[in-house]
């Protein structure tokens, strides 16, 4: 079964993903002389650099997600669906997908990255992934609950449920553990006064020497310096220079 698609005279470019390489290509495509037929399994696009705030309670999620077609309504030579691909064929030229089989011309890969755990099974099973807006919202109903509960048992187990360990130490990781961190001060106190707050603990983890290793050394001076726990490769704990 062929899904179906407006017929062109055009050769076809076929473009999987909405994200942001998906959409800066369809757009530099706007006044060609191609067809192009953007998939993706979401009908928005997803403004990944702020899901750390979707998963900690800052923005909901409609803030960072923007419906496609009214991203093209005025780009007449692109047509939208939303599916998923299941076969790429390309001897033949053809996508299977949920809506049915599309010939392409030309075809692009834009689907984004997952999470990588560099071969921590561990980490993998227990650790919940950011790449998403379902994933942010798993997670902040997980942070949430882990505050209900607190309430609900003894005050040893406290510590255990309010510390918080974010995996990278990337501009996300920083960035997660620094929201983390606002919630602390500003925001859990007030919606949680039987609980004592301090006791709630953020660390960032970073397998390297140094957080934000992609930046200028002044970066990551900076962010070390802010209210976040440090632990290196093969140290121990390291808190920065000021409490959380």
């Amino acid at each position: 079964m062929k899904a179906l698609l407006p017929d062109s005279p055009h050769p076809r470019v076929v473009i999987i993903g909405g994200g942001f390489g998906g959409i800066t290509l369809a757009q530099g495509l706007r006044n060609s002389s191609y067809q192009v037929v953007m998939l993706d399994r979401n009908n928005y696009h997803t403004f990944q650099p702020l899901l750390y705030q979707v998963a900690t309670g800052g923005l909901e999620p409609d803030s960072i997600a923007f419906p496609l077609r009214k991203m093209f309504s005025k780009q007449t030579n692109l047509v939208f669906r939303m599916a998923e691909v299941e076969e790429v064929n390309p001897s033949l030229k053809y996508l299977k997908t949920s809506i049915g089989d599309i010939d392409y011309d030309h075809l692009v890969l834009a689907t984004g990255s997952m999470t990588n755990f560099f071969g921590m099974s561990d980490l993998e099973e227990h650790a919940l992934g950011m790449k998403n807006i379902p994933e942010s919202l798993d997670l902040r109903s997980m942070i949430l609950q882990h505050f209900e509960e607190a309430l609900e048992s003894p005050a040893e187990l406290h510590d255990q449920l309010m510390s918080f360990v974010v995996v990278g130490g990337g501009p996300t990781g920083v960035e997660t553990a620094g929201a983390l961190a606002e919630l602390k001060r500003h925001i859990l106190p007030s919606d949680y006064p039987e609980l004592d707050i301090q006791k709630m603990k953020v660390y960032l983890i970073e397998a390297g020497k140094s957080i934000l290793p992609a930046m200028s050394e002044q970066s990551s001076q900076d962010a070390r310096r802010r209210k976040v726990y440090l632990i290196e490769a093969g140290k121990s704990i390291l808190p920065a220079m000021s409490e959380q």
